[in-house]
């Protein structure tokens, strides 16, 4: 028969005896604690190098972006002007007397040669074919497709890096806000443990062990939601 003298010295497991030491309790979860915030840290900070980069990667493509507009949209205006005396010169060929149209024609065939590229003549002869086609409606080689394509294609291709890279940068700096979100949290948790460890009451360091805990797995779901990098 058990007595109860005998009940109350009935050997503790080593569970029961690692939760009866509050203080060692607490010891083991500020070890814990300290080093998810140091490896949250490290995260941040690997995040905030990587948007870094990325920033400056965007910022980079998008000055190339803007030279590349610049050039193309130069080449644009230089073609809008020889189109403007081609086709002063075309009428002068088409409606001028002997003379002017012959020195008319001279000057158009070399501005031709001189200052019309490969590009912006296959536009001007595909615009007159359609002009032939069509006389009631006007098209501008300026408008042409593929000639715009030339000019400014580099440009899109570049803008929509810089628009990709600058997204990339965004995505990077809010994993690194996140992370920055955790170390606080994990920092409030050791904040809390550490106090619990200086108290003397049982009721408030349970309280404080069972509210930095919380916080702390809180703050490690955060920690797991952000995928974890090298770089």
């Amino acid at each position: 028969m058990t007595t109860p003298e005998t009940a109350s010295s009935a050997p503790a497991t080593p569970l029961t005896r690692l939760f009866s030491n509050t203080e060692l309790v607490i010891v083991i979860l500020l070890g814990i604690v300290s080093v998810a915030t140091a490896w949250v840290s490290f995260q941040a900070a690997l995040y905030d190098g990587q948007t870094a980069k990325a920033l400056s990667q965007s910022q980079s493509a998008t000055a190339e972006a803007e030279s590349l507009y610049l050039e193309g949209n130069q080449e644009y205006v230089q073609d809008a002007q020889t189109l403007a005396r081609l086709t002063e010169l075309q009428a002068q060929i088409d409606f001028g007397d002997a003379a002017t149209s012959a020195l008319a024609a001279e000057t158009y065939d070399a501005l031709f040669f001189v200052a019309v590229s490969e590009h912006f003549g296959a536009a001007i002869e595909r615009a007159a074919a359609a002009n032939a086609a069509d006389p009631e409606f006007y098209t501008s080689p300026l408008d042409d497709e593929e000639y715009q394509n030339v000019l400014f294609g580099a440009y899109g291709e570049k803008s929509e890096e810089a628009v990709a890279l600058t997204a990339q940068a965004d995505e990077l700096d809010a994993r690194g806000d996140w992370l920055t979100l955790t170390t606080v949290l994990m920092a409030i948790s050791l904040f809390l443990l550490g106090v619990a460890a200086v108290v003397r009451s049982r009721r408030v360091q349970y309280a404080l062990i069972g509210i930095g805990a919380a916080i702390f797995i809180f703050a490690g779901g955060l920690m797991l939601t952000v995928p974890v990098t090298w770089v």
